[in-house]
């Protein structure tokens, strides 16, 4: 369904083993689930314009890029600034059981929510099997 990858974790856990921190936020949490026949992603992006969102599938990779501006003006004197900025990005590799050609998107409540039908060819079917006499010979 979904193959994880993220070619900096092992340098983050070896960061936060030494100094106690995480080199970078999780500026996406996702979930990711299957629930019958589609496959859901839900992504946390509070505070995100949908204008700002893009959505980009290429081959088996879903990428999703997003900015979040500040909401205080630039003269403004931050006494307190723990909330990120910027253009995130995040890619899903997906894998080929999924029908990417219908895939759907919906953002509300800062949650965007992407749904992925199952490809045909990867649901359960029902194979039916024949009782007979004897035995039949296959031939090539």
């Amino acid at each position: 369904m979904l193959m994880r990858t993220d070619p900096f974790r092992d340098l983050d856990r070896l960061t936060e083993a030494v100094f106690g921190t995480s080199s970078r936020p999780a500026v996406m949490p996702m979930d990711a689930y299957r629930a019958d026949d589609m496959f859901l992603v839900h992504l946390d992006l509070p505070g995100v314009d949908v204008d700002s969102i893009d959505l980009t599938v290429e081959r088996n990779v879903l990428t999703v890029h997003a900015e979040r501006k500040p909401s205080v003006a630039d003269n403004a004197e931050r006494v307190v600034a723990e909330r990120t900025y910027g253009v995130f990005s995040r890619q899903l590799f997906l894998g080929d059981t999924l029908d990417t050609e219908s895939l759907t998107a919906d953002y509300d409540a800062g949650v965007l929510t992407i749904k992925i039908p199952v490809a045909e060819q990867a649901k359960p079917r029902k194979v039916e099997i024949g009782a007979g006499s004897g035995r039949k010979e296959i031939s090539r």
